[in-house]
């Protein structure tokens, strides 16, 4: 068992984000902290999206901190351009991370550490920053007679571009950003496009200033204070009008219909009697956070959710979460990190010698 001060888990934009103020902190990588990746290399989940998603189609990428993103090509896939970033900044601090490694759980381990148990074997840790995000747990959800359509049924965690649905007939379920995107790609392709949704897109026209960003994420932030589950920054925010959705909007692409009740093995239905028949249903439904790891510590609330005091878990002071609710979006992950390094240096402190480990302090 190898002993550190802080593990984290991790390499996106949140991981690496903690990473760097560690280190600037004062700890020294590889020796008083570890980040450990799942992946087989660097750039978090941006290496599993598809191809046709370029750079320039992206929605509020920010840099790292401490390091800035310039120049990119926004005609290069999303991937190459965070992928080839992400491996730059791992090597400009020297961050050493460790991969490909799977947490599998984090336990209350002797003398006050946490227990990381993973692929690679056990470290102990004063603490820990889970900035594991969601891309692991893609949403499915179930609606009855699911399992007898005959055609294909793929999520967006899956998704590889529109070439695969050539041809096809192809219900798009999701009001978000990839269902969106998902379906301006589609309709070049698919011989037709259906587009359902639980509750009506919200689009907004116009600047995300700050202050409607602060407004948005402190939506977000009360329901992790309250432990509950936390809603997506863009489900409160809305989907930026760019010139693409305004000519998708004015060619019917994005022709919103009500979710349908029931599947067949044909395709969709509605009780009003409206039947679609698909070869495909896309769904584009979101994610979950990625904690299970964290599940032998009972950190969830009866609501479902993690109870946060900025990005430190109010049931146990030596977890942090980044990349989770409020901080699940770039520049929110960035901030997170200073916030989370800040708390842990104040808990190593105390844990060598001034109070005893898990004391609140004043």
């Amino acid at each position: 068992m190898q002993t550190v001060d802080v593990v984290v888990v991790g390499a996106g934009q949140a991981g690496l984000s903690g990473a760097y103020h560690l280190r600037r902190g004062g700890l020294v990588p590889g020796r008083d902290f570890v980040v450990l990746d799942h992946a087989p290399g660097p750039g978090g989940a941006w290496q599993y999206r598809w191809p046709s998603l370029t750079y320039g189609k992206v929605h509020g990428m920010h840099s790292l901190p401490g390091m800035k993103l310039t120049d990119a090509d926004g005609d290069r896939p999303s991937s190459e351009v965070v992928g080839d970033y992400f491996t730059a900044y791992e090597d400009a601090f020297g961050l050493r991370v460790h991969r490909p490694v799977r947490v599998g759980a984090v336990r209350e381990g002797d003398g006050g550490l946490l227990r990381v148990e993973t692929s690679r074997g056990v470290w102990a840790a004063r603490a820990v920053i889970s900035a594991t995000g969601t891309w692991d747990r893609p949403f499915w959800p179930h609606y009855p007679g699911q399992e007898t359509f005959r055609g294909r049924q793929s999520h967006t965690s899956g998704y590889r571009g529109p070439q695969e649905f050539a041809g096809q007939r192809v219900v798009v379920v999701g009001g978000g950003a990839s269902g969106t995107q998902h379906l301006m790609e589609l309709a070049d392709v698919a011989a037709e496009t259906t587009w359902v949704t639980r509750r009506p897109p919200v689009f907004r026209d116009g600047p995300f200033d700050e202050e409607w960003g602060r407004q948005a994420v402190a939506r977000v932030e009360e329901r992790v204070r309250r432990g509950l589950p936390p809603q997506s920054v863009v489900s409160v925010t809305g989907l930026p009008v760019n010139d693409a959705i305004r000519a998708a909007r004015d060619r019917g692409v994005l022709d919103r219909q009500p979710m349908f009740d029931r599947i067949t093995a044909e395709g969709v239905v509605w009780d009003s009697g409206r039947t679609v028949v698909a070869d495909s249903i896309l769904w584009a439904t979101g994610f979950r956070p990625a904690i299970d790891h964290l599940s032998p510590m009972g950190l969830r609330e009866p609501g479902g959710g993690i109870r946060l005091d900025g990005t430190r878990a109010v049931l146990d002071e030596r977890i942090h979460l980044i990349g989770y609710g409020p901080s699940a979006s770039t520049i929110g992950a960035n901030r997170a990190g200073r916030v989370a390094v800040r708390d842990i240096l104040r808990l190593l402190e105390r844990s060598r010698g001034r109070l005893p480990l898990g004391t609140s302090a004043a």
